[in-house]
């Protein structure tokens, strides 16, 4: 790598970090926070009794993940303009990551929800709780424990997947390695650089899951 190589990949690092920082992380707090409630209760809409709800809740749960997120994400920020609905980067963007977390979150939860034995259920009723207390107080915090690891992967996978705002315009970290491509023309050493930290970023992470799982084993244990 020759000096000039080196002084692009220096100047670099900084507007990617902060791009990174600044757009890419809130991005990926604020659509998995939002994502979960709605994982949440799709999965206790298709754990319901009323047969609309349970449908309703499965039918979406059909679209998102039948369909590319990228193609969800252009019909959002490009297509609903055309009927009158016009919405800005970041919103576009929150509305299609939270709706794909949504989607593919509520199967991790609803899985893990079943997964707890009905003895539960009923020692919770022979407690005097009703369904939705029983649900509350001992059927998700169960549930949660039971979730963590397939849930962390998502929270990764969604880290590494926000690169696709870009293609509503939204400023976070691979737009903003095209922009400095634009003027460098060496797309080989930006893109590279933006996927080592995107890498860094899922290292940290991933130690951090397993952290986590770790404690909620001894936990458990206890």
């Amino acid at each position: 790598m020759n000096d000039r190589l080196v002084q692009i990949f220096i100047d670099s690092l900084l507007p990617l970090l902060k791009a990174g920082v600044a757009f890419t992380i809130p991005l990926t707090l604020i659509t998995f926070g939002l994502g979960m409630l709605v994982a949440i209760l799709t999965a206790l809409a298709r754990l319901s009794k009323w047969t609309l709800i349970r449908q309703a809740a499965k039918f979406y749960v059909w679209v998102i993940r039948g369909t590319p997120l990228l193609v969800q994400l252009f019909i959002i920020f490009y297509g609903l303009p055309s009927v009158g609905i016009t919405l800005k980067p970041f919103s576009a963007a929150v509305i299609g990551f939270t709706l794909s977390v949504g989607a593919y979150g509520s199967e991790i939860v609803r899985a893990a929800i079943l997964s707890i034995e009905k003895g539960q259920w009923e020692a919770a009723y022979s407690l005097g709780m009703s369904r939705i207390q029983a649900l509350y107080y001992v059927i998700l915090p169960q549930a949660a424990r039971v979730s963590v690891p397939p849930l962390g992967n998502s929270f990764i996978s969604l880290v590494k997947d926000t690169s696709l705002a870009f293609t509503v315009t939204y400023a976070e970290m691979f737009r903003k390695a095209q922009e400095i491509t634009s003027v460098t023309y060496e797309p080989l050493l930006v893109y590279s650089e933006v996927a080592l930290i995107y890498l860094l970023f899922s290292t940290v992470l991933s130690a951090l899951q397993s952290h986590m799982e770790k404690r909620l084993d001894r936990f458990a244990v206890k």
